[in-house]
């Protein structure tokens, strides 16, 4: 038995960029946040977050998770956070900067979006390569709340990170991942048959209509 067999795991995407407004893919490319365009989302997330501790905080190194995460945490006891370069979005390799619109007749391009992503996109990223490093972050991360007895933590990264662990805990459809700019997912986690396994999730924050 391990000395905790259930914990809580819940990812959130940082705030709006410009690049966000404009549907450009960001990727690797280190954008900050758009202010103050993106403090209403980051603020109703922060509300949702304001009763609730975490044993671990982890975080994408780049800036636009970095500030997000600082607004979140303001005026928190968390822990520091622990910066995690796997946590970063998939490199979208030549199509970083550039709009659906402006690829949307390139053959490569249209390719790529029908293979949702498992082949790489010229000079980035496939999904299997994303995949591999956020299931060596998640092992990490599990081994270190066992280690540590963690009940509860929290990760701030990318749209494409969500969407994959989606697929991993939930086996929701590729298309159906995606979640807004300063929103996430939760995931409650049992430690079952040497493995863990999500047994429910839900989003964060709550939607307006679930509470109304």
């Amino acid at each position: 038995m391990v000395a905790v067999d259930r914990l809580e795991l819940v990812v959130v995407r940082h705030g709006l960029t410009a690049w966000n407004r404009q549907r450009r893919y960001q990727g690797r490319r280190d954008i900050p946040l758009l202010m103050p365009d993106s403090v209403p989302a980051m603020d109703r997330l922060r509300r949702h977050l304001a009763d609730q501790d975490f044993d671990a905080v982890y975080a994408s190194d780049l800036t636009r998770c970095r500030q997000t995460l600082a607004h979140l945490s303001e005026g928190r006891t968390w822990p520091a956070p622990r910066f995690d370069a796997r946590l970063r979005e998939l490199d979208f390799g030549a199509y970083e900067g550039r709009t659906y619109d402006e690829l949307k007749d390139l053959a490569g391009y249209r390719a790529w979006i029908d293979s949702q992503g498992e082949s790489a996109p010229p000079d980035g990223e496939s999904a299997a390569a994303m995949r591999e490093r956020l299931s060596a972050w998640l092992a990490e991360a599990l081994a270190t709340a066992e280690a540590e007895r963690h009940r509860r933590i929290l990760a701030v990264a990318h749209g494409g990170v969500i969407r994959e662990l989606r697929r991993r805990f939930e086996t929701v459809d590729f298309w159906e991942g995606s979640v807004g700019q300063a929103e996430g997912r939760c995931w409650s986690l049992a430690y079952s048959e040497g493995e863990w396994q999500c047994s429910c999730s839900s989003a964060v924050p709550t939607p307006a209509s679930a509470t109304s």
